[in-house]
């Protein structure tokens, strides 16, 4: 029975080598890598979505927010309407909440559709005018827009926006 102990102990030896290897890979697994926009460049997109509504003659608000919805940048113009800063606001947190265009998100929530309570849940803003800001094939953030004349003008203002930036968006 002498070997008993050799035996056994030459089927342990391994876990303990074993055991260091493995932790690594668990406290990996509850860590995540993610890009974010960095301040300048919310502000850059912000500024270029506000010059293209500019040049078509609209006096609107910009907001950019983070991956999260956090509010990043808030740009509004002199003229702009004081409903433009939550709208603006709302729309860029949508889009990134719901990973779509707030004008898609329109479309699926008429009422009478399936999808129709989602414009009841606080903080919704489901009129075009956010979209979400995709950097190599994440979404880092949304931009929303408010105060052109209908979604459609918004959002082409936003889009303008993320244009301006796109080459600074790729990683």
């Amino acid at each position: 029975m002498w070997f008993r102990p050799i035996v056994l102990a030459a089927l342990l030896l391994p876990f303990p080598l074993a055991l260091p290897l493995a932790l690594p890979v668990r406290a990996q697994d509850g860590l995540i890598t993610y890009k974010s926009l960095s301040p300048d460049l919310a502000l850059e997109l912000a500024r270029a979505a506000l010059s293209a509504c500019r040049e078509r003659g609209f006096q609107v608000a910009v907001a950019v927010v983070d991956r999260f919805g956090v509010t990043q940048v808030v740009l509004r113009d002199r003229f702009a309407g004081p409903h433009t800063v939550p709208t603006a606001t709302g729309k860029a947190w949508t889009a990134v909440s719901f990973r779509t265009s707030t004008a898609e998100l329109a479309a699926m929530t008429q009422p009478g559709m399936p999808q129709a309570g989602i414009r009841a849940l606080p903080g919704v803003t489901a009129i075009g005018g956010g979209l979400t800001i995709e950097a190599g094939g994440s979404t880092v953030g949304g931009v929303g827009v408010s105060g052109a004349p209908g979604g459609e003008a918004d959002e082409a203002c936003a889009k303008a926006g993320i244009e301006a930036v796109k080459d600074k968006l790729e990683f």
